[in-house]
């Protein structure tokens, strides 16, 4: 039985915070999402039990306001690559920082994190894993004051991604030449229903507190074959060039100084580390059946 909370989702307008909130009204539960902008929210504007605040997380003075009174505090906002005054240390390891020391000031007893399968503070080999594995650490500082679960999913993707649409929308614009850097690097893609039902399931669970649950889907896959497979959903066709490493770190490089980063020199070393579960996924210790890429990619994208 679900018990109703009142819960503050980070994150919440984005691609996985979408499909969490959705969940989390279904469930019953009253939900705070802070946002930066107005537009684009919707369809989390007109439920009715979600309250969207403006205001900027990343200022630690409106954390206290924004938590006193809340049950839960799911934080899943994290970027790919850096611009301005968002750097993989503001966004990834001090805000998880603030986050756990005022949801202790606030008595709040449960905090759900967002990381990624690769984190590792010390041995990642890009800034991006290691950052994720130093917010890890900083949430784990808050036990036992605050009720821990950390997630690490692979590779996501759905409906709206910005992995399956961007690989068919690069292959349209390149008539379905792709020149791919670590086209053998692997991955096991997982659903977004997947990941935001984790979080779900973990919320009410006392089992899951001080829990870490790597997130799989039930395929693992090289680059490639998620390229290949998702132009043969979209009826694209996918001619790919494998790029040797030196030159697709020269590829990194120049495409590091176009505006939005497409590909990065960062992007390029998280790819040296496969993103794959180690053991069994978390989604089974959850009771979740993890759904298969083919199962949901027709859906949005043939």
């Amino acid at each position: 039985m679900t018990t109703q909370s009142t819960v503050c989702v980070l994150g919440g307008t984005g691609f996985v915070g979408k499909e969490l909130v959705a969940r989390l009204v279904k469930d019953g539960h009253w939900v705070r999402v802070p946002t930066r902008a107005w537009a684009g929210n919707d369809e989390l504007r007109v439920l009715d039990t979600v309250r969207l605040i403006r205001t900027d997380v990343l200022d630690q003075r409106n954390l206290p306001k924004l938590f006193a009174g809340a049950d839960v505090i799911v934080n899943l906002i994290g970027i790919l690559n850096e611009h301005g005054r968002n750097t993989f240390k503001s966004v990834h390891v001090d805000l998880a920082a603030k986050v756990a020391a005022a949801a202790r000031t606030a008595g709040v007893k449960r905090l759900l994190h967002m990381s990624s399968l690769g984190a590792d503070a010390s041995a990642a080999p890009s800034r991006y894993l290691r950052s994720k594995g130093e917010a890890e650490e900083r949430v784990r500082a808050s036990n036992p004051a605050v009720g821990w679960t950390i997630f690490r999913p692979s590779v996501i993707f759905g409906p709206g991604d910005t992995l399956t649409n961007r690989f068919a929308g690069l292959l349209r614009l390149s008539a379905g030449t792709l020149p791919l850097a670590r086209a053998q690097a692997r991955f096991a893609p997982v659903s977004v229903e997947d990941v935001a039902e984790a979080f779900r399931r973990a919320l009410n669970d006392p089992a899951t507190i001080g829990q870490t649950y790597e997130l799989c889907g039930p395929q693992v896959m090289t680059l490639e074959e998620l390229v290949r497979t998702t132009a043969a959903v979209a009826g694209l066709p996918c001619r790919i060039i494998r790029l040797p490493d030196f030159i697709a770190f020269a590829q990194a490089v120049l495409m590091n100084l176009l505006p939005g980063k497409p590909f990065s020199v960062d992007n390029y070393r998280s790819l040296s580390v496969d993103s794959v579960c180690r053991g069994d996924s978390g989604l089974g210790r959850l009771g979740i059946s993890p759904q298969p890429l083919l199962s949901v990619l027709p859906v949005y994208l043939a």
